[in-house]
């Protein structure tokens, strides 16, 4: 039957592992100073009336952690999103991408383009420009071309 907003000074106690304020009658934001508290294996606000954003920090988004029933609560690790976080993911142009993971991509198929083209016009260079080369090549697609026909005759007559 607790009330009222959690003290910022909750941050202060550093050692906590475990809080649990669940089913109660809290009101107002998530102190930011809880996301000072590293200890923190198990924290559960489920059931208040929290509202605002849940401060980032590396505990306050672990998988021990409850913000069932607060419906004004938003952000990670909940799937509702912030309206400041809504307005900022918005105003991204169409083409931008998103992260590092897109920079990996767009480097890798860079990287194959590249290749390709020097793989592609090694062989060809050396093809043109190098005389025993290009006759050598040749006589390979001759000799193909001669057992392809030859092969093509047997089968034809037997």
């Amino acid at each position: 039957m607790l009330s009222g907003t959690i003290p910022k000074e909750i941050g202060n106690l550093e050692p906590l592992e475990s809080i649990d304020f669940s089913r109660n009658f809290f009101s107002g934001e998530i102190p930011q100073t809880m996301s000072s508290l590293h200890y923190l294996e198990v924290l559960n606000l489920s059931f208040n009336n929290f509202n605002g954003k849940i401060p980032s920090g590396t505990q306050l988004g672990s998988s021990n952690l409850s913000y069932m029933g607060n419906s004004g609560l938003c952000g990670f690790p909940l799937s509702k999103i912030c309206p400041e976080d809504e307005i900022s993911h918005n105003t991204k142009s169409i083409g931008e991408e998103e992260g590092d993971e897109s920079e990996v991509h767009s480097m890798f198929y860079m990287g194959l383009g590249i290749g390709f083209a020097v793989r592609f016009w090694g062989v060809l260079g050396t093809i043109f420009f190098n005389r025993r080369c290009r006759h050598a090549y040749f006589r390979f697609l001759h000799q193909i071309y001669d057992f392809t026909i030859q092969k093509m005759l047997q089968i034809y007559y037997f």
